[in-house]
């Protein structure tokens, strides 16, 4: 995996709970998936032992993905990122100038992005389109739908 993945340490946690999960608890189930249907008998043609096949290359895969994430992590809170601009770790409050409606977002990495949460990651359209920007600005952003307008209001780290 190449470059630096800049987590919070929060969302490092969740990765690092995720990962274990994967490795005790899915492992698990799809160890007992595996062995109920070799119980079937001849598995040359049995559905539900390539479905949990499947799904233990899946849940390997992700492990492989979630070990390479957490061995090339930097946490946003040790970066000595300036607090007057937007940048990845800011929590930002909105205005959106069309819909008239304040609105709050934290600027993470994909790997942490949430949108029910209202972590949103750097890469996103409207993430991106806020970086650098300073309280008092206004932006104009290109998004699928059209273009977004915001005021910024507040930042905070």
């Amino acid at each position: 995996m190449a470059g630096q993945i800049y987590l919070t340490r929060d969302g490092y946690q969740r990765l690092v709970d995720q990962l274990e999960s994967l490795k005790t608890t899915e492992r698990q189930k799809i160890a007992k998936a595996i062995g109920e249907a070799r119980a079937q008998g001849d598995i040359s043609e049995n559905a539900e032992y390539d479905a949990a096949k499947d799904a233990q290359a899946h849940n390997e895969a992700r492990i492989a993905d979630l070990d390479g994430t957490l061995s090339n992590v930097a946490f946003i809170e040790d970066m000595n990122i300036p607090s007057d601009k937007i940048f990845i770790g800011a929590k930002v409050t909105l205005t959106d100038l069309d819909l008239k409606k304040e609105i709050k977002y934290m600027l993470v990495s994909s790997e942490e992005a949430e949108f029910g949460a209202d972590r949103l990651s750097v890469f996103s359209p409207i993430g991106n389109g806020l970086l650098k920007h300073k309280v008092g600005d206004e932006v104009t952003i290109d998004v699928p739908a059209g273009k977004k307008r915001f005021k910024v209001l507040d930042i905070k780290r």
